[in-house]
């Protein structure tokens, strides 16, 4: 199987429970946070923990510091959705290994409860973001594409460490 048909078999399989007939953008969306949420999560399980203070170059983050982003950014997103303000502050406040992969998964875990609990109806509630108006469906696909920005990043700091990402990793590790 080619990689591109085993991305879709993914899409696929991932899809089969997303998409609810009546409300078929709000599934869309929680059908790609299913994609790259997992990415997520065994990115921070698989670098090191000695590799999580690793920066490409002095200006980037840290491995470390970035899983933190990542973690404040979906606390962001989501509890804009849901009307509440959580937050972690994981990039600044938590740098052990296994701190942050736990970070990661309650992350993931309060924002797959937005993605669940969210209608197309609901979907077009408004909400102020950063100093601008969104939809609750708009800042949900935010999150998305930044999560998948940030998944690229942490791709090339696990090359760098000689690790084939999640996404590339046909061995099942």
């Amino acid at each position: 199987m080619t990689r591109y048909m085993t991305i879709f078999a993914a899409m696929t399989f991932v899809s089969a429970g997303a998409f609810a007939q009546d409300n078929p953008f709000s599934g869309g969306t929680k059908m790609l946070f299913g994609m790259v949420k997992g990415n997520l999560i065994k990115a921070a399980e698989k670098m090191p923990e000695e590799n999580y203070s690793f920066k490409p170059t002095p200006e980037m983050r840290s491995y470390g510091a970035l899983i933190g982003h990542i973690i404040d950014a979906q606390y962001s997103f989501c509890s804009a959705v849901k009307g509440e303000k959580k937050g972690v502050n994981a990039e600044k406040s938590i740098t052990a290994k296994a701190d942050l992969v736990k970070a990661m998964n309650d992350s993931v875990s309060y924002c797959d409860a937005v993605y669940n609990e969210m209608t197309d109806a609901a979907a077009a509630g408004k909400l102020k973001l950063f100093g601008r108006d969104w939809t609750k469906l708009g800042v949900l696909e935010f999150n998305v594409v930044h999560d998948n920005e940030e998944y690229g990043y942490l791709s090339v700091y696990l090359r760098l460490k000689g690790i084939v990402p999640p996404s590339s990793d046909r061995s099942g590790r």
